[in-house]
């Protein structure tokens, strides 16, 4: 399922809404835990977990590492950082049969790279889904390409 995304006063939102058969504790490893984060994101890892602490993006060609100030912390429940000049914030609620996950971006623009991230992050809660079901996404490349294409429409639909 697509991610609704939406103005909200002078920006927009994009928000991602997932159930998965797994406990909070879980999930919550796969967003927190520095061994664990690799095998979804290669780039990302936590410097510190607490609310003034920070996430750290290693950029891909192996040279600068940005900081990205964590904003909101609630230990198994919510996870706010700096993304660029976005935010984005991960909320966990224990459901019967698991945990929802809610991925919620705030972005303050549209961009040419939009529709890039939101691909991204959505064949990034597909692949934490997967590896919490001991499967695996064969090409996330491929996966990339079909969601980018959707979140592109999305986004010229925005733009009117």
């Amino acid at each position: 399922m697509l991610a609704v995304v939406k103005q909200a006063g002078d920006g927009y939102t994009a928000r991602f809404e997932r159930m998965f058969d797994h406990s909070v504790q879980q999930v919550w490893a796969y967003l927190t835990d520095n061994d664990i984060l690799p095998t979804w994101f290669s780039e990302l890892r936590v410097g510190e977990l607490r609310e003034g602490g920070g996430m750290k993006f290693h950029m891909p060609d192996g040279g600068d590492v940005l900081d990205m100030p964590i904003l909101e912390m609630k230990p198994q429940s919510v996870l706010e950082y700096t993304w660029g000049e976005d935010i984005v914030r991960f909320e966990l609620c224990p459901e019967a049969t698991g945990c929802k996950l809610v991925l919620l971006e705030k972005l303050n623009k549209l961009t040419d790279h939009t529709p890039k991230d939101l691909a991204g992050w959505h064949v990034c809660l597909d692949v934490i889904g997967a590896l919490m079901d001991g499967r695996t996404i064969e090409s996330r490349k491929e996966q990339w390409k079909q969601w980018f294409e959707r979140y592109q429409e999305v986004i010229v639909g925005l733009r009117g």
